[in-house]
């Protein structure tokens, strides 16, 4: 595949789970990547980069800060396409405003200002969440189908504390608003829980989720959750890219499922595991909904399975010496 010989793209927070994914197909599909991240000379977040094959030849480092505008400019000069998937994820934040919504709007908003001065950029991709999609006061079951038509309420999410929600519904909503203003070709991604294998060296969030389940736990949380292949999402935003007809959004999600069905799917393929078997609580189950897959499978994705993504995670968590076993 020799599609993005040639071509310049920007991959920010480069060193993030979705992000090296990106950069590591970016490099195989002959593309010169310029990836942006704080600190450039911390091994821990880009030796598993600079190590990838192309990179020597074609992969570019940049220090960049969310926070800082104009700190980007130097990044996108000259590239065609810039993906923005650099935004906070994790639960649990201290102060939310300092820690999740400033660097996930403002950080939007300086990454698409550095765009808006650029003449060689065709398209903007930026990595949004379901959780700017489904968190909302419409009601979910079985027969519901979540599309790209759905938005998540800020009250909604102000109201439940769901701060990492709130923080991917405004970037969303910012970078829809100054995109129209600046006549910026914008494409969303919306993932679900993201899982599969990990490049970096550092356990994310999402993955930790996955950790929790088979690092003795003796339950699991209450959840009804969509979950995705990050290998599905990285190709995802270059075909939303390559696709000159790619518009608007596009979520992506394998499957929805309670948190007792992925123990359920992870007890198939390994029975000897100390695996939680009860629920944390003795609530109802939240039910599990649909949510469509029309649009993502216009790009030309298809999906990785949920079981096969969720092996892969737990073998290479045990790979990186998280998991013993």
């Amino acid at each position: 595949m020799t599609t993005g010989t040639g071509q310049v793209v920007c991959v920010t927070g480069a060193s993030g789970f979705i992000a090296s994914w990106l950069v590591k197909f970016l490099l195989e599909r002959g593309y010169t990547v310029n990836a942006t991240v704080r600190d450039p000379n911390n091994p821990k977040k880009v030796d598993h980069l600079v190590k990838l094959d192309g990179a020597k030849e074609r992969l570019h480092l940049f220090k960049a800060d969310l926070l800082e505008e104009g700190s980007f400019d130097s990044a996108v000069q000259g590239c065609q396409a810039v993906f923005h998937t650099a935004s906070p994820f994790f639960i649990g934040a201290k102060d939310p405003q300092a820690e999740l919504l400033d660097p996930a709007v403002k950080g939007t908003l300086n990454v698409l200002k550095s765009c808006a001065k650029s003449a060689t950029l065709k398209r903007v991709v930026v990595t949004s969440s379901v959780a700017a999609v489904a968190n909302n006061d419409r009601p979910k079951a079985p027969d519901v189908v979540v599309d790209e038509t759905w938005f998540s309420d800020p009250e909604f999410c102000r109201r439940n504390g769901g701060w990492y929600d709130l923080s991917k519904t405004l970037a969303e909503e910012t970078a829809w608003k100054f995109a129209k203003e600046n006549n910026i070709d914008l494409v969303t991604i919306n993932p679900a829980l993201v899982s599969g294998p990990l490049l970096q060296p550092e356990l994310n969030t999402s993955a930790a989720a996955v950790l929790n389940f088979v690092n003795g736990s003796p339950t699991f949380k209450n959840i009804t959750l969509g979950w995705i292949d990050v290998r599905d999402v990285a190709n995802a935003h270059i075909l939303a890219y390559e696709n000159a007809s790619a518009n608007g959004r596009y979520i992506l999600v394998e499957r929805v499922i309670h948190h007792s069905q992925a123990v359920q799917i992870l007890r198939d393929v390994y029975p000897t595991l100390p695996l939680p078997d009860k629920c944390a609580e003795d609530k109802p189950y939240p039910p599990v909904f649909q949510v469509s897959k029309e649009r993502a499978k216009s790009l030309g994705l298809e999906f990785t399975p949920l079981e096969v993504s969720l092996k892969d995670t737990v073998e290479s968590l045990r790979e990186k010496g998280f998991v013993k076993f």
